[in-house]
């Protein structure tokens, strides 16, 4: 089967060069001396959407050199991954199986309803079996089994591969010029890949968009190259706004007045937690007066459609 460059054809490397950085202008950040640039990788694909680029291109690049057909991964109803991994395999010739937790609903979310018309197959499955086969997803002998001959990429494009495609998000900018990387955690493998493509006397500082997760830099800490980077590395757990896809009346108000001063939009699972931990650790004098943040807008926008209409102003 040829592989079909989706990843070097439709969004060629030139077009992923010109990913723009946007100055955040906001009065916490002036009152503090603090300067802050957002990378907007929301705006490299409109279904490929920030991340997920560089995580899949991995991946892909793997699946075709190894020659397999059919690619199968693993989420939720509303999935930034998912959605992303079937478009992706749509345009570059493989087949597509997404393996969601949970039961079918008799309406499926509209990021599911869109998997299926880019052709992936879904099978759902009940959260604790999902959980199980998600820990060991590479070699899950039921699930090789039950679909034999298909190339796995874990949940969220976590692992080695992915690692490495998040490698790259930084030469998309003069690393040089900043202080402090900041971005939101949810596999961590866009985190340890910041980590890895750091310069030695950077900050990177992870804000996970999940409750009650255990010591992330130990669950990292394979997947870095340098271990003394750790050192540079800080996890901000307090912003979560009471779990994964959890929200409250402040961040959906955060989100609005982010809109409407600076015309970036966010997403109440990952971006808007980031945005919000950010301008509130600067408030907190986290950062020194002349520092320099660069915010990574990972995308995901397309999680807000699972709101009410009239909820955002964007």
């Amino acid at each position: 089967m040829p592989y079909q460059k989706l990843f070097y054809e439709s969004g060629s490397p030139a077009t992923v060069k010109t990913v723009p950085t946007e100055r955040l202008e906001l009065t916490e950040f002036a009152e503090k001396g603090v300067e802050a640039d957002v990378l907007r990788l929301d705006k490299i694909h409109p279904i490929i959407s920030g991340n997920k680029w560089f995580k899949l291109k991995t991946y892909f690049d793997d699946a075709a050199q190894k020659e397999y057909e059919t690619i199968i991964t693993f989420g939720g109803a509303y999935s930034n991954h998912v959605i992303a991994a079937a478009y992706a395999a749509k345009e570059s010739g493989f087949k597509s199986i997404g393996i969601i937790r949970g039961e079918e609903s008799p309406r499926l979310s509209h990021t599911l309803t869109q998997a299926r018309e880019y052709g992936m197959r879904l099978v759902f499955i009940n959260r604790d079996k999902y959980q199980d086969m998600r820990e060991s997803v590479t070699d899950n002998e039921d699930l090789l089994q039950k679909f034999p001959g298909a190339y796995i990429i874990p949940e969220g494009g976590q692992g080695k591969h992915g690692v490495t495609g998040s490698e790259a998000i930084l030469e998309l900018v003069q690393k040089n010029n900043y202080s402090h990387i900041i971005c939101a955690i949810g596999t961590g493998t866009m985190f340890a890949g910041l980590v890895n493509a750091s310069t030695s006397g950077q900050y990177i500082v992870g804000i996970p968009v999940l409750k009650g997760v255990g010591s992330l830099l130990e669950q990292f800490g394979p997947f870095l190259r340098d271990a003394k980077k750790i050192k540079h590395c800080s996890i901000q757990y307090d912003y979560h706004f009471g779990g994964y896809a959890k929200r409250k009346p402040e961040l959906i108000d955060f989100m609005n007045r982010i809109y409407a001063e600076t015309r970036i939009p966010t997403d109440f699972v990952y971006t808007a937690k980031m945005f919000y931990a950010a301008v509130d650790l600067v408030t907190k004098n986290y950062f020194a007066r002349g520092s320099k943040l660069l915010l990574i807008h990972s995308g995901g926008l397309q999680g807000n459609l699972s709101l009410s209409p009239g909820t955002l102003n964007f």
